[in-house]
């Protein structure tokens, strides 16, 4: 029996996410995106009664994905805490120096909507720092470290930076830069 393919809601969702990460969610119109689904514009609003309500779909359908990209990143690096965390930057330098890549789609999504703090995408843009926050404290409390969720909160603002330069400067020797740093961090916080 032939599968039969993804949903339209998932298609919408695949449209959204490489129109908005690639054209920017302003620039984006709900007939491109349907288009580019190869659906009627009423047929998205079915599924997404309005802009808002995409544009906040498209970024939880990013959430998980890039927590478990991170994790992927972190659990395949030998070596301490402080050598996986590192990692995790290295792996976004590595991104980086692809031709397509843009920086972090929650970053630049809640940057364009800065000032609508209350739009729902924000939201999600919020809660899904948060859970990488969330997952950096457990992993420096199962490596017993001291002030874990202090820790984790310098490593995310870290992270958001070296996401702020690289698009601006698009150059990965930052992120390398910021390797050290967080290596250097979680090093201090483990006493070595």
């Amino acid at each position: 029996m032939k599968s039969a393919g993804p949903s339209t809601r998932d298609r919408i969702l695949s449209a959204a996410n490489k129109l908005f990460y690639d054209e920017g969610i302003r620039a984006t119109s709900v007939d491109g995106i349907a288009e580019k689904a190869g659906i009627t514009k009423k047929t998205l609003y079915y599924h997404f009664p309005s802009k808002d309500n995409l544009v906040e779909g498209y970024l939880e359908s990013r959430d998980q994905p890039n927590l478990e990209l991170f994790a992927q990143w972190f659990d395949a690096c030998d070596g301490t805490v402080a050598d996986k965390v590192a990692a995790i930057f290295t792996a976004v330098g590595e991104g980086a120096r692809h031709p397509k890549w843009k920086g972090c789609g929650f970053q630049r999504t809640v940057a364009e909507l800065a000032n609508m703090p209350g739009h729902p995408a924000v939201q999600v843009g919020a809660r899904h720092k948060k859970k990488f926050e969330a997952w950096l404290s457990v992993k420096f409390t199962e490596a017993d470290i001291e002030n874990p969720a202090e820790l984790a909160r310098h490593i995310v603002v870290l992270m958001e930076g070296t996401f702020a330069i690289l698009l601006m400067h698009r150059d990965p020797d930052y992120a390398d830069a910021a390797a050290i740093a967080a290596r250097q961090m979680v090093r201090a916080a483990m006493g070595h």
